[in-house]
């Protein structure tokens, strides 16, 4: 149960960067002089998305190969 919340956790987190990562993206295209900046903001949420589920996926790889051993 509790590997389940975390899970949802996580995803809501990726979730929520990848919104904020949109939304820098697009305020860019209404914000020519700002745009270079506001993409650089929207790579750095996007990383943040893909660092929280790399430790994700990670920590389950992790639990399984301990669950083998």
């Amino acid at each position: 149960m509790n590997g389940q919340i975390n899970g949802h956790a996580i995803f809501e987190n990726v979730r929520r960067y990848r919104g904020i990562a949109s939304l820098y993206r697009q305020t860019a295209n209404f914000r020519p002089g700002q745009r270079w900046s506001l993409l650089e903001q929207a790579r750095e949420w996007e990383e943040r998305a893909l660092v929280e589920l790399e430790t994700y996926f990670a920590a389950r790889a992790d639990y399984a190969t301990s669950l083998a051993a």
